[in-house]
């Protein structure tokens, strides 16, 4: 039996894929190290909330006895969790929702039966918040997920568990899902990376709540990787390159390499702040620590102006934030909506958009996907002067624990403190929009670590159907910078 201490556990996904397909260790050795690692360290993380061992370890032993040379797949039984959201044959799958406490799935999602294929060992499944719609992962069925730098703190949300299962080696890769930064924020938190794959590229059903069923109407909503190196976003994202049903006989998608294989040359676009939205101090030497890495390798470094690549930034952020909440808070209660107009009538701007999104007629929508096609206009444009662009995530490090009421309501009742002033709780979506607005790739990637110790991060959006390149530049200035390392005691 290969123990821990004679295999490299926080080594890569595709380094531990290739020691399978090499036989240097067995599938069922490999799930054995990860169950003794689930066994210490997830009681007091609870980021992995629905397991599935056994049934891991009869698909290990599957996939070591096939014949030497008959190779499953890339992952080549890689023990593996994904999001609680994703619907997997058999296991519960509530969307964090206590009222579907008990609700098992009947299919695999998309995503999930290709990982399958490519030879996946699935452990279980992690953490999120109720309907999937916080910053953290809290909720009323399995309770809150700590982040592993320090247990006061989120790990971000609404993948928070794929994010914390990842950065404490319990899991070398996962699934999550993004619309308002849910990967990319608690991959920031952790200190480690997460991929907004680029909107229509990939099937965009099988997590609830959500589509049961393919060509969804829903928008801007994605799956992604998130993992402890560049590599392992770019490993996941061609296995889950495919169709939906129905569209597999005429379907074909070929994601084009990075524009660059280094920094030299590489335009960096750095976008410049937002007047009207807090960042820490910290988050902003951290980009400021960016742009000199990549002058300093020979990168081609620009400011780019908010509120000219997106048409006004404030305006933009309203547009974003009208289809976000068709899409979640359409069906809240009368009450419900009206506490949320109510709690934003100090912001009439705000209080606009949302009134917008739970009250317009549906013949609104047609506008806001009308100024959603500007928005992508102006990228195209942008990625014709730069190849990537360089952004804050998140507004601060990883926040103390909020208790939460299971309400979208909540979100507007709330105050997220940033360099010691209180602001509302809801701008931290603001950052992650600029991608997911118009349906941009971007990678959140780790910058380097606060003064009390929490990672910090920035991420990097890249042109749309060009995943590799923001990919590559995470793992460029990683070899500048430094990248991910784990957390102290684990």
């Amino acid at each position: 039996m290969t123990s821990e201490g004679s295999f490299d556990i926080w080594g890569s996904a595709r380094s531990q894929a290739r020691a399978l397909r090499n036989r240097e260790i067995s599938a069922t050795e490999l799930l054995e190290i990860y169950r003794t690692r689930i066994e210490e360290f997830n009681p007091g993380l609870n980021a992995i909330v629905v397991e599935c061992l056994d049934r891991a370890a009869a698909r290990a032993r599957e996939i070591d006895a096939m014949p030497t040379g008959d190779v499953p797949g890339p992952l080549y039984g890689l023990p593996m969790t994904v999001k609680e959201s994703f619907e997997v044959i058999g296991l519960q799958t509530t969307g964090g929702l206590i009222e579907l406490k008990g609700r098992i799935s009947e299919f695999d999602a998309p995503h999930v039966e290709a990982l399958n294929a490519a030879g996946m060992v699935l452990m279980g499944k992690t953490n999120i918040p109720t309907g999937c719609a916080d910053l953290q992962s809290n909720s009323p069925v399995y309770g809150r997920t700590v982040n592993p730098w320090n247990p006061e703190r989120t790990p971000g949300g609404s993948s928070g568990g794929s994010a914390a299962a990842v950065a404490t080696a319990m899991s070398p890769l996962e699934l999550g899902t993004d619309i308002g930064g849910s990967i990319r924020v608690p991959a920031n938190f952790c200190g480690i990376y997460g991929l907004r794959t680029s909107e229509t590229a990939f099937p965009r059903w099988g997590d609830y709540p959500g589509s049961v069923g393919p060509n969804p109407t829903v928008v801007m909503t994605v799956s992604g990787p998130i993992a402890r190196t560049p590599g392992d976003l770019e490993l996941a994202l061609d296995i889950i390159n495919r169709p939906d049903p129905g569209e597999n006989v005429g379907w074909s998608l070929k994601i084009p390499p990075a524009r660059h294989q280094s920094l030299a040359g590489m335009r960096v676009g750095i976008l410049q702040d937002m007047a009207w939205v807090p960042v820490s101090s910290e988050i902003l030497a951290g980009k400021e620590k960016v742009r000199k890495a990549a002058e300093a390798a020979g990168s081609v470094v620009v400011d780019v102006d908010p509120e000219e690549v997106l048409d006004g930034s404030l305006r933009h952020h309203l547009d974003y934030k009208r289809l976000l909440h068709t899409i979640m808070a359409s069906e809240l209660a009368d009450e419900q909506q009206e506490s949320m107009l109510d709690l934003t009538a100090d912001r009439p701007e705000f209080q606009a958009a949302l009134r917008d999104a739970i009250k317009s007629c549906p013949a609104a929508m047609f506008e806001w996907f009308s100024r959603r096609e500007e928005q992508r206009a102006r990228y195209r444009d942008l990625f014709t002067q730069v190849d990537v662009l360089i952004a804050p995530i998140t507004l601060r490090t990883a926040f103390p624990h909020i208790p939460e009421k299971q309400s979208m309501v909540d979100t507007y009742e709330r105050t997220v403190e940033v360099d010691h002033e209180t602001y509302p709780y809801d701008l931290q979506v603001v950052y992650p929009g600029v991608a997911t607005f118009a349906g941009q790739p971007a990678v959140s990637f780790p910058t380097g670590f606060a003064a009390d110790g929490l990672p910090i991060g920035l991420q990097a959006i890249g042109p749309y159907l060009e995943d590799r390149t923001p990919i590559r530049f995470a793992e460029l200035i990683a070899e500048e910078i430094g990248g991910f390392t784990p957390p102290p005691g684990y």
